[in-house]
């Protein structure tokens, strides 16, 4: 599936301004197996989102598509899109909380 402008993979959010980056490569489900097929990036902005989120790589994708996805989404702040002071461990990266924990 190749994403054009005027529609963008399953997996961006509607409130998510952002153009899909490249084809659509990976699945993320969610934590009881419900899953969204989209590109590496609104992939990873998903994942990021979600808890107990885990990706896949489609059959056709390039390679290291899901492991591209997952640390991209080790860094994202759930729901980066939406504006406002982030200090709740909720609101943070996975990567931040971590770094607040020390490890």
């Amino acid at each position: 599936m190749v994403v054009t402008v005027d529609r963008r993979c399953p997996a961006a959010h509607p409130e998510d301004p952002t153009p899909c980056l490249g084809p659509v490569s990976v699945t993320v489900l969610d934590a009881v197996g419900a899953g969204a097929e989209g590109c590496e990036h609104h992939g990873a902005r998903m994942l990021a989102s979600l808890d107990g989120a885990r990706v896949h790589a489609l059959p056709d994708a390039p390679p290291g598509a899901a492991i591209r996805t997952f640390t991209a989404a080790d860094g994202l702040r759930p729901f980066c899109w939406v504006d406002g002071p982030r200090t709740k461990p909720s609101q943070l990266s996975r990567a931040e909380n971590r770094a607040r924990q020390g490890r």
